[in-house]
């Protein structure tokens, strides 16, 4: 049997913070090719941001074709100071494998992985499994899971469901499944004025009043009261700007940026025509950069999430609760390609001083995995 745990920290002794491999792409790579998967390491460059690692590998040529996707990039540890353990230690202490990206997302990997090559060692299924793995999950997310979908596409290959390891369970683990996300939406907001001196302010213009006015509108809007299969949208501002050191200058120029998450009421193009239309109303001239950064999307209940619901009752003894919540991810850019649903490890620590996951979650969660491929080649026709 392949050892997850063992897995999991070899990937933890990885320093792999977005945007550095830091060894992560090329351990998974060398364990999967060994065990027969055609590997493919793929780099991607763009203007203004970092080349990145990815990997593609896949085991078998035909339907059906089941896809784990997942990062191997992590967050920053931030003050080392602050951790009761080496990030990068992969340490296993009181129960836990601990270390930086164990929730998110080295752990759920390290149990497909184990449960993928115990499933192909003893069914040798007819279809394929394949691994999408990137490197930029939680960076700008272009040069990754995108760009080697586009690369898929190219070369003609398609996948009939894909299974992202996201840590989405809350408190035990198969709580919680994902079966959507809302979209994400960014504004840059700006407003100039003329700068001058505090006491003559006759002769200046401040634009951090007429910003404070625009903020507060966007603030107050009512987006929706949320949907049937979504929580309600949220905007909130997140950044405030006005480069200003001194107390006795007025700026010239005042920023400030917000964030939206929003359900299946709104594309990123009808919330941005939404907010435009309630900054103009305030009579204030303004700038306005958006970026959306994925669409809201919803696989509906059905074969997919019945399949990992089972494996996740017969594991756990849990009814896994189907949900949309939380943040995004690399699922907005699959849901175009296949159905995709999202489930991994408990995320208490993810991102978190001392991030960590149980021994014993790490063995129910393979078993998981490994169910979770017999019951999709029992299931699915050839």
């Amino acid at each position: 049997m392949t050892d997850p745990v063992a897995l999991l920290q070899a990937l933890l002794r990885c320093p792999s913070v977005t945007p550095n491999e830091g060894g992560a792409i090329a351990l998974l790579q060398k364990l999967l090719a060994d065990n027969g998967f055609d590997c493919h390491r793929l780099t991607f460059s763009d203007e203004d941001t970092p080349d990145v690692e990815n990997l593609y590998a896949r085991w078998g040529t035909g339907a059906p074709h089941i896809c784990f996707a997942g990062h191997t990039d992590v967050v920053p540890v931030g003050a080392v100071d602050g951790w009761s353990f080496d990030p990068f230690g992969g340490e296993i202490r009181d129960g836990f494998v601990c270390g930086r990206g164990a929730a998110d997302m080295k752990g759920p990997i390290a149990c497909f992985a184990a449960a993928a090559l115990d499933f192909i060692k003893a069914e040798s299924p007819k279809g394929s499994i394949s691994f999408l793995i990137t490197g930029d999950e939680e960076g700008p997310s272009i040069n990754g899971t995108r760009k080697v979908l586009d690369w898929l596409k190219d070369r003609g290959e398609t996948i009939d469901f894909c299974l992202v390891g996201e840590p989405t369970s809350r408190e035990k683990l198969g709580d919680m499944m994902k079966i959507g996300r809302r979209g994400t939406f960014t504004g840059y907001l700006s407003v100039e004025g003329v700068q001058g001196h505090v006491a003559y302010p006759h002769l200046a213009d401040n634009p951090i009043p007429k910003l404070m006015a625009l903020l507060q509108a966007v603030d107050g809007l009512a987006l929706d009261a949320g949907t049937a299969h979504f929580q309600p949208s949220n905007l909130e501002i997140v950044n405030i700007d006005v480069g200003n050191t001194a107390t006795n200058i007025i700026p010239r120029t005042a920023n400030a940026a917000f964030n939206v998450r929003f359900n299946d009421t709104y594309t990123g193009e009808k919330l941005e025509k939404t907010l435009r239309a309630t900054l103009d109303a305030q009579n204030i001239p303004y700038t306005l950069k958006t970026v959306t950064g994925g669409e809201s999307f919803y696989t509906p209940p059905g074969k997919y999430s019945e399949i990992v619901q089972k494996a996740i009752r017969d594991v756990t003894g849990l009814e896994a609760e189907l949900s949309t919540s939380g943040g995004t991810s690399d699922a907005r850019f699959i849901r175009q390609h296949c159905p995709v649903v999202e489930f991994g490890i408990v995320g208490q620590t993810m991102h978190k001083t001392d991030e960590r996951v149980t021994v014993a979650d790490m063995a129910a969660l393979t078993e998981i995995y490994r169910l979770t491929l017999e019951l999709w080649f029992m299931n699915t026709p050839v």
